[in-house]
């Protein structure tokens, strides 16, 4: 992070008559400033931008960092005076970062990532999932064992229930909406859980709950797999079963189906 000088451009832009020592009006979508990323090669080095709604996230609950951790993140260079002239440009925009200040929550690895790079970082574990992960081989590994017929009909039972269960998680995290980089959607889960999940994504930087959905992915293209290799050597017919109107996509199982069925068979 550069030093006094072009800092906050895009506000100095906006109001171009705004002075050294003087509080700034800023937007939470203005950009405070670009920070190299911590995971690209040399290479290829990214910068990422960090908004002033970013650095309140950071400041705040849940966890609360103190000017040390603040600068380590923003890759400010270690220097005697670092922290104070860190709290100064935070007090040009109106945010307060009190000297000796403790932080709340447990540092990780994460913690040192700006939210676009934790996003990047998830984006990829997402396309790794989706290209890379071993499902048919898995399958077919895991299936060895279950050869007898009465074996086989359970274990559908408990995949096709497994996907279902996959999928609730999957639908309920695709529809989080906690705030990042500069935006804030506007929320469509209930408060009471998306203050939840905005708390794990704060935590997390934004890398938390589609890391989740990425795994969870990988799982359910397993269990699809599986699927292929009953049906492959145990016709349906030959189960007792009838699964053809089922897709092997996980998009189309309909939960209150499965549940219906169960209360059937009581």
């Amino acid at each position: 992070m550069e030093e006094d000088v072009g800092i906050f451009p895009a506000i100095r832009a906006r109001d171009p008559n705004t002075k050294e020592g003087q509080m700034i009006s800023a937007l939470s979508t203005d950009i405070f400033c670009s920070t190299p990323g911590r995971l690209s090669l040399l290479s290829s080095t990214s910068k990422y931008k960090v908004t002033v709604a970013e650095v309140q996230r950071r400041l705040s609950p849940p966890e609360c960092l103190n000017a040390s951790l603040l600068g380590g993140v923003l890759r400010r260079a270690k220097s005697k005076d670092g922290g104070k002239v860190l709290r100064d440009k935070l007090d040009k925009i109106g945010m307060s970062l009190p000297a000796g200040r403790r932080k709340a929550a447990n540092v990780t690895l994460l913690t040192s990532l700006v939210e676009g790079e934790a996003i990047h970082l998830a984006r990829d574990f997402g396309y790794v999932c989706e290209t890379e992960f071993p499902a048919r081989q898995v399958a077919e590994y895991l299936s060895r064992p279950h050869q007898d017929t009465s074996e086989q009909y359970r274990r559908k039972d408990l995949v096709l229930a497994t996907k279902v269960i996959c999928k609730e998680l999957m639908d309920l995290l695709n529809q989080d909406r906690s705030p990042l980089c500069n935006t804030r959607p506007q929320p469509i889960l209930d408060p009471s859980i998306q203050r939840h999940l905005t708390h794990f994504s704060m935590i997390t930087h934004g890398f938390g709950s589609p890391a989740i959905v990425a795994s969870l992915t990988a799982i359910q293209n397993y269990l699809n797999e599986s699927l292929k290799i009953m049906d492959k050597s145990y016709p349906p017919s030959s189960l007792g079963l009838n699964s053809h109107h089922i897709d092997s996509k996980p998009i189309h199982i309909d939960s209150k189906i499965l549940l219906n069925h169960s209360l059937d068979k009581k």
